[in-house]
């Protein structure tokens, strides 16, 4: 398919702006040049209530922010990790985005501020997930949720960060979680794709800004190979919980995406797959301007809303 004409007119209107590529900048430039890519995911729908907490971690504490829908509860709960290569992204990034969530969804949708490299390298941001979702499971009673009834999701790197919860919440025993919903994940750090040779330039993504967040990330080259960072690379992924996962047409990580979704479905996993034609990287954040990213965030609801039922 062509280049959708929505994602066009944000690829032009990111030229226009004339930021330098992201691999030129530091990270602190980085995340002060994208503060404002939230304010692209469109009107907030109204919900119950919204709270922000701090939770411990190994070695400190975190935020995170919690969304209550409207009605009487105990909703389902979803664990939501923010996008942004492990260094960009926090809380308001995906603010209305969570909010809407919680609103399509009728989940109480907490969303996680873990901490970011390359202050906080890798495994920190693994562990500060795992962490939250083991906090979201104790206290879900206390917070008018459902423990028993528990997803986890994310984009791009915090789509990472959701496959490696979901794999060590089922190697180390728990906690149980339901549903994974998986945002053109990042699975394998470095891969060679088909997709990256074709969307490594000119997509907003690029591949030299993905090595950029590599080098942020990893302490070392090596640990690409680590399952705990490349999720794909695990050879037992059975009895992992169902999963949607969501990729985009002009995306450097479509393919590693697809592969997952493969990988799971081999297994025995239940899996929903979708590829957003005409789209790129990034278009989860942007419903407020593109048509398919607004499609985007009610097929996740829509999903959650359907493994909660049956449960």
């Amino acid at each position: 398919m062509p280049l959708d004409p929505q994602a066009k007119a944000f690829l032009d209107m990111n030229e226009a702006a004339g930021a330098p590529p992201t691999s030129s900048m530091t990270p602190e430039e980085n995340r002060e040049r994208t503060a404002d890519l939230g304010k692209l995911a469109g009107i907030p729908k109204e919900i119950a209530k919204i709270e922000n907490r701090m939770i411990p971690v190994d070695g400190g504490e975190i935020g995170v922010r919690l969304y209550t829908p409207n009605g009487l509860g105990p909703f389902p709960v979803f664990v939501y990790f923010h996008g942004g290569g492990w260094v960009i992204g926090n809380l308001e990034t995906v603010d209305t985005l969570c909010r809407n969530i919680a609103h399509e969804s009728e989940c109480l949708v907490i969303s996680v501020d873990y901490r970011l490299a390359p202050e906080h390298k890798f495994p920190v941001p693994v562990e500060d997930c795992y962490a939250a979702v083991e906090w979201a499971a104790q206290h879900a009673s206390s917070l008018n949720g459902d423990g028993t009834k528990l997803a986890i999701g994310g984009d791009s790197a915090g789509g990472n960060l959701a496959a490696v919860v979901a794999q060590q919440a089922k190697q180390r025993g728990g906690p149980p979680i339901s549903f994974q919903a998986l945002i053109y994940p990042a699975t394998q750090l470095g891969g060679e794709t088909e997709s990256y040779r074709e969307n490594g330039e000119g997509y907003f993504l690029t591949a030299d800004s993905m090595q950029w967040f590599f080098r942020q990330y990893l302490n070392d080259e090596e640990e690409r190979k680590s399952v705990l960072a490349s999720p794909l690379l695990n050879e037992d992924l059975a009895g992992l919980p169902p999963a949607l996962v969501i990729t985009a047409e002009y995306d450097p990580l479509r393919d590693e995406g697809a592969m997952y979704a493969d990988k799971l479905r081999q297994a025995g996993v239940p899996v929903e797959y979708t590829c957003y034609e005409g789209m790129i990287h990034g278009f989860f954040w942007m419903a407020g301007m593109m048509d398919k990213g607004a499609q985007a965030v009610s097929q996740v609801s829509s999903s959650l809303r359907s493994v909660f039922q049956r449960l």
